[in-house]
């Protein structure tokens, strides 16, 4: 297919997001960069958060992973159902009794100010990592198949994607990316759905007899009945459920969009339809995956996982229109990650690090400071890629994935902490504890192997090797996140005292909410 044409569809594409930033940013202030001036319509942002809740890499990874895991993911996806259920129930009502603009407000409302700034660190260091690798992955395709066909080095290529997602969400922020999230979401759903009917026909098939075919092969195999599995399926419905909980009710990205929204009511409707919404899509890429390799078997293509979308959806045998529809469906699941994350990051380190919303100033000054940020987390972000692409290995890019999980913790113990319990905790020893559970955490589940230099940082699962020697042979799997929230609870636990007075009083009121 012609790299031309691509990159003519890609800049089109940017073309409409750039129309609908300039018509929805206008007159915006920095409250409509925040929080959308608290006027969002909860439909579209249950919509548009499926775009970001997926990225780029669920695009490619998780069709990828059906050979080897059939659908154990949907194990995963159900947890989910449980966790944004607290999300909608606990969370949110507690997020708007308190009129919140940044979550993490909660942590100095309850604790102290030390509390509010580590749970904004924490927050920044996981998304900066987490939407940078997923960036680096999504433009990695995008140079294969494209740019380095044009001659346009990678560099450059990450250069003009972010500065053009800078150019629509600089203004609106928030208010800007519910529309541009919501059309990117239509993008990926329609891709994912047209790529699914072209590749089953292709293959002479309906599709229950594509169904019947990957039963065979025991691809729909859903739940993994094995105790000392990794993927045991309650292992995995839990550890979805706190992954649930701590990256979308504990993420200010997913959150800053979800009281954005005028009222409770609206903003709970907003989390259960999406819930609902995210598992039929989640089990569109599974059966995506199965048909993938039933495709590739049957034509003798081998290649890795992560490749085996772009490299089926882009080859001579299709027609042109599922390459272009590929191409439009990929960086519709790239960018809803990617703005967001900016956006929120801007926004965080506006309003817990830099404490704008209480500092004087004019509305003019304050503007001018959150652009200097939002510029300077783009410049991040484009350090960061480089970074990957100097590693160039998928087994580091996994493992600062894991790591950025693992940076979830601490926001899960204090909020978990804050919201079972009404002790106080010592302000002071606040940020040791939230290092130092994690570092225990990672320092278990990591071990570099002795001759790391020539084997190119090869980790090795130094936890679940601790696990199965205990338990004989028990693996840990995503449960991880809630033994990592554990720890911090813990050490929390022993930096408390019983408290009365005003923080008791917040306590009572976060009851009733």
């Amino acid at each position: 297919m012609s790299p031309i044409l691509l990159f003519t569809i890609v800049i089109s594409y940017f073309a409409l997001l750039l129309l609908v930033a300039w018509i929805t940013g206008r007159n915006s202030t920095n409250d409509s960069f925040f929080i959308g001036n608290k006027n969002s319509n909860w439909m579209l942002v249950a919509f548009g958060m499926i775009g970001t809740s997926l990225s780029g890499v669920t695009f490619v990874s998780v069709p990828g992973g059906v050979a080897t895991n059939n659908f154990f993911y949907f194990q995963i996806v159900l947890g989910y159902l449980i966790g944004y259920m607290v999300i909608a129930f606990v969370l949110i009502p507690l997020y708007y009794k308190l009129n919140l603009t940044s979550i993490y407000t909660y942590l100095e409302k309850r604790f102290g100010i030390n509390a509010h700034k580590a749970g904004a660190f924490f927050f920044i260091l996981s998304r900066l990592v987490g939407a940078t690798a997923r960036l680096y992955l999504v433009i990695s395709v995008l140079q294969i198949f494209i740019f380095d066909k044009l001659g346009i080095p990678f560099e450059l290529t990450t250069l003009v994607i972010l500065a053009l997602i800078i150019l629509y969400t600089f203004e609106g922020g928030v208010k800007t990316i519910i529309y541009t999230d919501t059309l990117q979401t239509t993008g990926m759903l329609l891709g994912l759905v047209v790529c699914i009917i072209v590749i089953v026909k292709a293959m002479g098939l309906d599709f229950s007899g594509a169904l019947a075919q990957m039963n065979e092969k025991g691809y729909t195999k859903v739940f993994n009945f094995d105790v000392m599995s990794g993927s045991y399926f309650l292992k995995q419905i839990i550890g979805g459920a706190f992954i649930a909980i701590a990256m979308t009710g504990l993420d200010q990205e997913m959150m800053q969009k979800n009281i954005s929204v005028k009222t409770i009511r609206d903003s709970q409707k907003n989390i259960i339809s999406f819930s609902v919404v995210l598992v039929i899509v989640n089990l569109l890429f599974l059966f995506l995956g199965g048909i993938l390799y039933l495709y590739a078997s049957s034509k003798g293509i081998n290649v890795a996982p992560d490749d085996l979308f772009p490299t089926i959806a882009l080859s001579d045998t299709f027609s042109g229109i599922i390459g272009i529809i590929f191409i439009l469906a990929l960086i519709s699941a790239l960018f809803p990650s990617v703005d967001g994350a900016i956006t929120s990051i801007t926004s965080c380190y506006c309003i817990d690090i830099l404490d704008m919303k209480r500092k004087e100033g004019t509305e003019k000054q304050k503007r001018n400071t959150r652009l200097k940020v939002h510029f300077s987390i783009a410049a991040s972000f484009f350090l960061m890629v480089l970074i990957f692409k100097a590693i160039n290995d998928k087994l580091i890019i996994d493992f600062i994935l894991k790591f950025a999980s693992i940076t979830y913790g601490p926001l899960l113990g204090l909020f978990s902490f804050g919201i079972l319990t009404n002790r106080k905790l010592n302000d002071k020893l606040i940020w040791y504890v939230c290092i130092i559970a994690p570092l225990i955490v990672l320092a278990l589940d990591v071990t570099c192997s002795p001759n790391w230099y020539e084997k190119k940082l090869h980790m090795s699962l130094g936890l679940n090797q601790l696990s199965e020697s205990l338990f004989s042979g028990y693996k840990i799997g995503n449960e991880l996140i809630l033994i990592n929230g554990l720890f911090t609870f813990l050490g929390l636990y022993f930096i408390s005292e019983k408290q009365k007075g005003p923080a008791a009083a917040l306590i009572a009121e976060q009851k009733i909410a």
